[in-house]
């Protein structure tokens, strides 16, 4: 290819720039043209309405019978929710993880690759079936319900349908998005280190916050992003585990683009979504360049 380098490089980026731009930037722009738009027909979709931010309004203020806007909190209670299921969910994530791909990364080859297989075994079935599994162990005639009513000093503890339930579906599905960005970290740490530390006087605890933690801080961002986004938008979970009880984003969208077919509100909560996302990835990115510097 003959002409100036900055030529070739825009010949070279061209056919990923169409196609991001084909396979993403329309999609999200027709998204956020519906999100503006009103409740129609058959279609779900009144085309012909003047675009608007009536829809963005009304996840926060409602009409009253007399006409006037009254304070409605439900879809932010939602949202709530949704922001703090994904953050505890991301946390247990960390706190199950870390031990696991720490200990991982100092077994043989051969028992890493087998533990590595072992972790991506659930992935080789439905997510579906996986939640009803999780439901059969978590009903109230289910041995580990009963095992926890007789250990439990208050009497019966309600296992499902609430967000006990949900926290548990959520950390186990997406607890090996966690694992594995955190193993490839820790597989190629040097373990002096940490021998340094201890031979320079470090407690254990120590070297551990100084040491292995700051280390392993690009798989703790990456695996939190991993978890912690996936969860914003989750809806197979809640709405099986949590009963309908447990509604998030993801159980509201689904609903408003399935029953409701209320389509410009549906993207309007989808909008609303991916908004949370992208605030998520540039608060990561944002501090990760802070940390670099």
């Amino acid at each position: 290819m003959t002409g100036s380098p900055a030529l070739r490089r825009l010949g070279l980026l061209t056919p990923a720039l169409v196609t991001i731009a084909v396979l993403v930037g329309v999609p999200l722009t027709l998204l956020f043209w519906i999100s503006l738009l009103q409740k129609g027909g058959s279609s779900g979709v009144d085309w012909a309405s003047v675009p608007s931010l009536a829809n963005y309004i009304r996840l926060v203020w409602e009409e009253d019978f007399d006409g006037t806007m009254i304070l409605n909190t439900s879809y932010l209670v939602i949202l709530l929710r949704s922001i703090l299921q994904a953050a505890v969910t991301t946390g247990l994530s960390l706190l199950f993880g870390l031990p696991v791909a720490l200990w991982m990364a100092g077994l043989s080859r051969g028992q890493r690759d087998l533990m590595l297989l072992l972790i991506t075994i659930p992935f080789w079935t439905n997510l579906l079936v996986r939640n009803y599994a999780w439901l059969i162990i978590l009903r109230e005639d289910g041995w580990f319900s009963q095992m926890v009513d007789f250990i439990s000093p208050v009497g019966p503890i309600q296992l499902l349908y609430n967000d006990l339930a949900v926290v548990i579906g959520l950390t186990y599905s997406f607890l090996p998005f966690m694992i594995l960005p955190l193993y490839a970290v820790f597989e190629k740490f040097d373990w002096r280190l940490l021998e340094a530390a201890h031979d320079l006087g470090a407690p254990r605890s120590r070297a551990i916050r100084r040491v292995l933690i700051p280390i392993a801080m690009p798989g703790i961002a990456a695996g939190s992003l991993l978890v912690f986004i996936p969860c914003l938008g989750a809806f197979v979970t809640p709405a099986l585990l949590g009963g309908g009880k447990t509604l998030m984003l993801g159980n509201i969208i689904q609903m408003q683009f399935g029953a409701s077919r209320n389509w410009p509100f549906g993207a309007t909560l989808a909008v609303v979504l991916l908004s949370l996302m992208l605030i998520a990835m540039v608060t990561m990115a944002i501090w990760r360049n802070r940390r670099v510097r």
